[in-house]
């Protein structure tokens, strides 16, 4: 191997590892990982169900998005970190530039993507020379969740497995075909599930002082019910008033759940039963914009007004709503946090772990009473900006 070989092998090594400082560091700042893809946990959320062997073949290095095992040791593009050898990123480079050649890596592939089992390395080496393809021995993994190399670089390959998982559990695209509760955040679906199984409890504790025989006795039912009941509601509100164009870039289902929590802060913050649908999203789009000078605009306003003690009830609710709201509180109405908080045992946390683990068709009383706080669940502490 030449002088002048190794002295490039180590530029292109120095300017690689420089590259990947830059992009864990940009990372950070905007909280954001960098790290390549763990196939094991895509493996266990796409239930991957067959393997098929598809021998050797050229692969777009752009489409390797995760790694077995390795896949903190180098950035989402293969530039190497600190914990990577540099003698042996340089002995790869220097075989690539070289006569002799190196053996195909091996990959699994789902859908339209690959993860490495071998060859981290080989791929490091063949990107920073500028290589737009490489050999690989490929092992196509099955599964009925399709997924596209614009999942992986937008981070909604998540989204679009807990969506999958949801509907499973839900089959609210069989009893709801027409339904669009798609959620922009990952983690949230077990939140609507969470909202379904309180739902079916409290319903069933008014039905029951009502004195009615009947009872929300199915895990269909209970969907059924919050769906039209609870969620649909909020939905067609937040159409009236044309939220989303406050915020462009969110769903309706992402707005339900910022919402439902508005609603239970505003009724934890003046004692006030839950407010209707239509007054949630009222008082919602007083206080938050996405839109950056509307943004401004009302955390100016809200600012002000609750530095001089003006928010005696909260913004755009009138005198009479908030009369009634207050009255149906000392009546005895309260939120489903409130009455999920007078109702959850103690050890919570430990039953609602143990309750998640069993099918949606079981015990939904138990999970009712398991659920903890709503507003510390949904993990959206909405402040005014």
């Amino acid at each position: 191997m030449g002088i002048e070989t190794a002295h490039d092998s180590g530029e292109r090594f120095r300017r690689s590892h420089q590259a990947a400082q830059m992009q864990d560091l940009l990372g950070l700042i905007r909280g954001k990982t960098t790290n390549l893809v763990s196939y094991e946990e895509v493996a266990r959320r796409v239930k991957a169900y067959q393997q098929i062997e598809m021998g050797t073949q050229m692969i777009p290095l752009s489409q390797i998005v995760g790694s077995v095992g390795r896949y903190r040791d180098f950035t989402r593009e293969f530039l190497p970190r600190t914990n990577i050898s540099k003698e042996r990123w340089l002995r790869v480079d220097q075989v690539l530039n070289s006569q002799t050649g190196y053996p195909p890596i091996e990959v699994y592939k789902i859908g339209e993507v690959y993860f490495v089992r071998d060859g981290n390395h080989r791929i490091s080496v063949a990107r920073a020379n500028g290589l737009t393809h490489i050999e690989a021995y490929v092992t196509e993994v099955k599964t009925d969740i399709p997924l596209t190399l614009d999942d992986f670089e937008r981070d909604e390959w998540l989204l679009k497995i807990e969506r999958a998982e949801y509907l499973e559990k839900t089959q609210l695209d069989v009893l709801r075909p027409d339904n669009n509760v798609v959620i922009t955040e990952p983690g949230r679906y077990r939140i609507l599930l969470r909202h379904i199984f309180v739902h079916q409890y409290l319903r069933n504790l008014d039905l029951e002082r009502e004195g009615s025989d009947w009872r929300i006795s199915t895990w269909a039912e209970a969907v059924t019910s919050w769906y039209d009941n609870v969620y649909t509601p909020v939905v067609e509100a937040l159409r009236d008033y044309k939220l989303l164009e406050q915020f462009p870039d969110r769903t309706e289902a992402d707005m339900y759940l910022w919402i439902t929590h508005h609603r239970e802060e505003l009724a934890n913050l003046y004692d006030l039963a839950p407010l209707s649908p239509q007054e949630a999203v009222s008082t919602f789009a007083q206080i938050y914009d996405d839109r950056l000078l509307q943004r401004a605009y009302k955390s100016v306003k809200y600012t002000l007004m609750r530095a001089r003690g003006w928010l005696d009830k909260p913004m755009g609710m009138s005198d009479e709503q908030f009369a009634t709201a207050r009255a149906r509180y000392k009546a005895g109405e309260r939120t489903l946090m409130e009455a999920e908080e007078l109702r959850a045992p103690a050890g919570a946390d430990t039953q609602e772990e143990n309750a998640e683990e069993q099918d949606a068709d079981s015990d939904a009383l138990a999970q009712a009473n398991a659920a903890l706080d709503l507003q510390e669940r949904s993990g959206l502490y909405l402040t005014a900006q």
